[in-house]
């Protein structure tokens, strides 16, 4: 099931290729679909055959292997409705020089439109690929070896991974199934559904070796905290969009609460507070609210100090703020061309110098995937795409736009060839390396 000759030949390249750095050559065979209304023709090729619901998923997990050569990818048989919990997703890798050859790693029971079933890279692994999955009544992560086709469990979900490869965070994806459906998991039933803010569930630790898993942070703790000067305790509480620093030493989180429990298409879109907090990754203490305004969405790490923020700070405009973890030291980037939200994230090899984003669907459900050069102010759109009115709400189809580990090219998620949505790739060599 798993074509176990083709993954032993995938583990003979990638060690190969670790024998021999710099080995890069380009893919053998892309379908190139041109790029609407991009600002130059730059080539965008499908990787993804056409017929499938494929995509990887959100923009801050790894889906390039060290070589560049093979992409993580999933797909399904429909789209246009929510995951049930006996609705099976396929993961594979995408072999970018043999024709972009679809290569069967596993199943997952755990997943949603948005965010996948978070499947990626381990970091500093050439073998090793992490994903969730249902295991009866609970969610765990699977962790495949490329090189001897085994998988091995863990006891939890993954959200995030540290950069150094040695432990995950999470939290409770059937709370969040509950207050934000789309981002969460069905099949697990919540045991915390009638707690406003529960104290035995959180952000936890979760070792990726061994499997210990520890609460670092109570949803409880962090509900007790007040908002402008008053209790929001009386709210429902849930984490969401977990990722821990370049250095692996803190970890961030968006604290989010609703006043009540409504359509859960109303829930899937919006009607939220959002606060962005960070924390000691080892003990979940030093706790700092770094941006308390209620307003924070998508965001990177630039590096272990700063986290680049679309919100709206009190009293400031909305757009992409630098801000300085445990401080209120803020910057706003790239003011007068990033003026909507977007999934950014820093291009790597760069310097931190390009950005990476792109936007929602605009009046003419056209999404601009961009670079932008943080020295310069100078902005590249790579195209315009076009996002069918059918792809809204909980099942809409972000571009959520990744790099390879070289910085060298952009992969992201697509519906604007008509085939439902699919994954491809544009070389920014010239661009990102030319500056």
């Amino acid at each position: 099931m798993l074509h176990k000759c083709s993954l032993l030949c995938v583990a003979l390249v990638l060690l190969s290729c670790a024998r021999k750095p710099g080995v890069n050559p380009l893919p053998q065979a892309t379908t190139t679909v041109g790029s609407a209304d991009a600002d130059r023709p730059y080539p965008v090729a499908r990787i993804t055959d056409g017929v499938n619901a494929c995509w990887f998923g959100y923009y801050d997990k790894q889906q390039l292997d060290p070589t560049g050569r093979y992409a993580l990818g999933a797909r399904v048989g429909f789209e246009g409705r929510s995951p049930t919990a006996t609705d099976t997703l396929h993961i594979g890798l995408i072999d970018l020089r043999s024709d972009n050859e679809w290569i069967p790693i596993g199943r997952s029971l755990a997943w949603g439109w948005q965010q996948g079933c978070m499947v990626q890279w381990v970091p500093g692994e050439r073998q090793e690929v992490i994903w969730n999955d249902r295991d009866g009544d609970r969610f765990v992560s699977r962790v495949y070896d490329l090189s001897t086709g085994q998988t091995r469990t863990l006891p939890q979900p993954i959200y995030a991974l540290a950069p150094d490869g040695t432990f995950a965070v999470g939290t409770a994806f059937q709370r969040i199934q509950n207050l934000r459906p789309g981002y969460g998991y069905p099949g697990v039933p919540d045991p915390t559904a009638n707690e406003k803010a529960p104290a035995d569930v959180g952000l936890y630790r979760l070792d990726l070796r061994t499997g210990e898993e520890r609460l670092l942070i109570p949803i409880e703790e962090v509900a007790d905290l007040d908002y402008r000067g008053e209790s929001v305790v009386d709210n429902w509480h849930w984490f969401n969009h977990l990722l821990v620093s370049p250095d692996s030493r803190r970890v961030e989180f968006l604290h989010r609460w609703r006043a009540a429990i409504t359509d859960r298409q109303e829930m899937a879109t919006g009607g939220f507070t959002t606060r962005m907090v960070t924390a000691d990754a080892a003990t979940g203490q030093e706790r700092y609210v770094v941006d308390p305004s209620g307003n924070s969405s998508h965001f990177v790490w630039r590096d272990p100090n700063h986290l680049l923020v679309w919100t709206k700070p009190e009293g400031r405009e909305w757009g992409f703020w630098l801000l300085t973890d445990k401080t209120q030291d803020k910057e706003l980037i790239g003011g007068e061309v990033m003026t909507q939200n977007g999934h950014n994230t820093y291009v790597p090899g760069t310097d931190n110098a390009w950005v990476l984003n792109d936007t929602y669907p605009d009046a003419d459900r056209k999404q601009t995937l961009y670079l932008y050069h943080v020295p310069t102010g100078r902005k590249v759109v790579l195209g315009r795409f076009l996002s069918p009115p059918r792809y809204q709400g909980e099942w809409r189809c972000d571009l959520h736009p990744r790099t390879n580990q070289q910085g060298t090219e952009v992969f992201f998620d697509s519906t604007h060839e008509g085939l439902g949505r699919q994954v491809y790739r544009i070389d920014i060599t010239d661009i990102v390396k030319g500056s």
